[in-house]
């Protein structure tokens, strides 16, 4: 999956903002999403627990907020976090991505504005998914 600069920027925007509504009192690592599905965006940010395994990391929230408003194709996703470096999303959230988006596009920036991109395949090879379990 490929989506042009002016699609990609206006993601990582809405990804940038979202960060600032993220509840992040323990680790204070504040992320936000940006989610294109079915022509729409979606947000999420991370919000943490005080019972840690409760937390849910914000692309998982953006997913969640597609699929509730019925989108279920996820084309791409704008990650943006505090950290110099881009941050790519965690194990889990690759795992959910690729349920609703296993070509999709995974563009993540850090505070420093630098940007790195990968179709989901490279950041989740030999992935499970329902046609592992579809047959």
């Amino acid at each position: 999956m490929s989506a042009s600069k002016d699609v990609v920027d206006g993601l990582v925007a809405a990804a940038r903002e979202a960060k600032e509504r993220a509840y992040a009192p323990y680790s204070n690592f504040h992320v936000g999403a940006a989610l294109l599905a079915g022509g729409s965006v979606y947000h999420g940010a991370n919000i943490e627990n005080a019972s840690y395994p409760l937390s849910v990391c914000a692309e998982r929230n953006a997913v969640a907020a597609a699929v509730v408003a019925g989108d279920r194709s996820l084309e791409v996703i704008a990650v943006v976090a505090e950290e110099d470096e881009p941050t790519p999303p965690c194990g889990g959230c690759r795992q959910v991505l690729n349920e609703f988006g296993p070509t999709m596009l995974v563009v993540c920036e850090g505070a420093s504005g630098k940007r790195a991109e990968w179709p989901l395949p490279e950041l989740l090879p030999h992935s499970f998914g329902p046609s592992n379990l579809l047959q």
